[in-house]
């Protein structure tokens, strides 16, 4: 049995990103609905407003969701507390030490993966306790490692040492990637900006059209001369903060402005290399079946050729 799936309690192993201000009860209901995990975000830091998003859901879907927790961000554990009397059974934690509220969680009999990525990091947050890792490769979007590791050698460096349950996130947004990172020890796939250019996500129509119109070379990972690199897409905005070397410190306070106003320019679009990877806004739904077909007729081609002994 896929431990992810056991721990998820979907239909199928595939996880809805916790994006900032997007990842919101509009989006993570659909996902759920159509057999996948949808996460609510708590890092956009409107916890009044994410609150209110995780108290919706209930009355959106009776599937199973998920909530993101990113540690260096919660001043102390009202939040963790409210997730736990809300009932949630599965938790992502993501920039910090997961150790912080992992006993907290546990206590509640909530299901704990920590978002890592690096191996130094991965076996740190299974030494802390963790059920299974959110293995995040430099593809992704959003903030990224100083040191960036792509998916695919990240999940097998940490297989090389561990044998905890590995969802892969960063680059994937269909059933061939889906096959890729589970031949390399993954379980399960989590998915981020093939979510952003879907019919029920919340961005403006000017921000999905971005996305479709974006190569595989579409994206820039800028603020390089800090500890906190960023993947974004390529604009006149981010072309200046790439040439500058660093961010501003209001370089994000409008973010909302590009992600719900439709202006591409007002501060960064987060999005990851697989922008190069879409050309259609469907439903969640469809994202979702189409990825897990292609998923098996891709293992049924491998087990074909396995069978054969030929490549």
């Amino acid at each position: 049995m896929n431990r992810v799936l056991q721990h998820l309690g979907t239909r199928y192993p595939i996880v809805q990103s916790p994006m900032g201000f997007i990842a919101r009860s509009q989006l993570a209901s659909a996902v759920c609905r159509a057999g996948g995990l949808g996460v609510i975000e708590t890092s956009s830091g409107q916890v009044d407003i994410c609150k209110q998003e995780i108290l919706k859901m209930k009355s959106l879907t009776d599937q199973p969701f998920g909530v993101n927790l990113p540690l260096m961000l919660l001043k102390d554990d009202t939040m963790v507390k409210f997730v736990a009397e809300q009932g949630v059974r599965f938790v992502t934690t993501s920039a910090g030490n997961p150790a912080k509220f992992i006993g907290l969680l546990k206590d509640a009999g909530i299901t704990v993966y920590h978002a890592t990525a690096t191996l130094k990091g991965a076996l740190k947050s299974v030494e802390a306790g963790v059920d299974g890792l959110i293995v995040e490769g430099n593809e992704g979007g959003g903030f990224k490692n100083p040191d960036p590791v792509s998916t695919l050698v990240l999940l097998q460096a940490i297989r090389q040492h561990s044998d905890i349950p590995m969802i892969a996130a960063g680059g994937i947004v269909d059933g061939h990637g889906m096959a890729a990172v589970f031949a390399a020890g993954a379980e399960g796939v989590q998915m981020g900006t093939r979510f952003v250019a879907s019919v029920e996500s919340p961005v403006h129509p000017n921000f999905k059209q971005a996305i479709l119109d974006s190569s595989d070379t579409g994206t820039w990972v800028v603020n390089e001369n800090t500890k906190r690199p960023m993947r974004a897409l390529k604009t006149e905005t981010t072309a200046k903060i790439r040439a500058a070397g660093e961010m501003p410190p209001e370089g994000m306070l409008d973010i909302e402005k590009v992600y719900f106003g439709g202006d591409m320019e007002a501060s960064v679009a987060v999005v990851g290399q697989s922008v190069g990877l879409i050309d259609k806004v469907e439903t969640a739904e469809v994202i979702i079946e189409r990825t897990i077909e292609q998923f098996f007729e891709v293992q049924d081609q491998a087990a074909a050729r396995a069978q054969s002994r030929s490549f």
